[in-house]
């Protein structure tokens, strides 16, 4: 322990083991992803992230899912998994293949969680930020888990079918939706999630389809950790300076 406190923010990077890691599709593809670990003791839960949409920019380093690697092995042990989607590339490489407007990133969703399964880390729960969102609606209910959250889902790739199933899913849904988000506002989101009665949509008055800004960012990564590990919020503001990679 030290007597200097480092504000929680940006991109500070809290200590974490990290691993580079190569995902491989039952079509093929290789993908490039890294999997965050926690430093000390064995992790509490898991989240696997598919990021948003590639062709707007979307990839492993998008910030919300960056910053969920960067802070929650550290602050609620919780295993961060996230990838590049086929045909994105990000400073961790390219991933093999090209954007399929959603119909061969079912196998990419699909490689992530035949690897955490593989690997046996515990309390699996997906997230899907965007088109991200939409994959795992579409196709999440193929693979165990213990839940998926939803962030900013446009309900553009995923229809009114997709919805549907999850009405008897054995596993919780979370759609997180900002206010004033231009693609999918709360009274739409509520409209379009009313196939699936027992999906909870939550709305975040003031928030943007991008969670622009660290109070967007703390609101996002504070739920995230409370659905995976209860008790686990609030997330500290401030961490000894031990806690924070050099």
């Amino acid at each position: 322990m030290s007597d200097v406190l480092v504000p929680v923010r940006t991109d500070v990077q809290l200590l974490r083991r990290t691993e580079d890691i190569v995902l491989h599709t039952d079509d093929g593809l290789n993908l490039v992803g890294e999997l965050s670990l926690p430093v000390e003791g064995e992790p509490r839960a898991t989240l696997v992230c598919m990021h948003p949409l590639p062709p707007q920019g979307g990839f492993m380093d998008s910030h919300l899912i960056r910053k969920a690697a960067y802070r929650l092995p550290e602050l609620s042990r919780i295993a961060v998994l996230r990838y590049n989607s086929r045909g994105t590339t990000s400073p961790r490489g390219t991933s093999d293949g090209h954007f399929e407007d959603g119909a061969g990133e079912q196998f990419d969703l699909a490689a992530a969680m035949a690897f955490v399964r593989v690997r046996r880390l515990p309390r699996v729960w997906m997230l899907g930020w965007s088109f991200g969102a939409d994959m795992v609606l579409k196709y999440g209910l193929r693979h165990p888990a213990e839940g998926a959250i939803l962030i900013s889902p446009p309900l553009r790739w995923a229809h009114r079918d997709d919805v549907a199933a999850w009405a008897h899913a054995d596993r919780p849904l979370y759609a997180l939706v900002p206010g004033n988000d231009l693609f999918l506002p709360p009274e739409p989101a509520r409209a379009g999630f009313a196939p699936a009665p027992s999906a909870h949509v939550e709305a975040y008055p003031g928030c943007v389809h991008l969670w622009v800004g660290e109070r967007q960012t703390r609101i996002v990564l504070n739920r995230v950790s409370e659905l995976l590990v209860p008790g686990s919020t609030p997330l500290p503001t401030e961490v000894d300076a031990t806690r924070v990679l050099a």
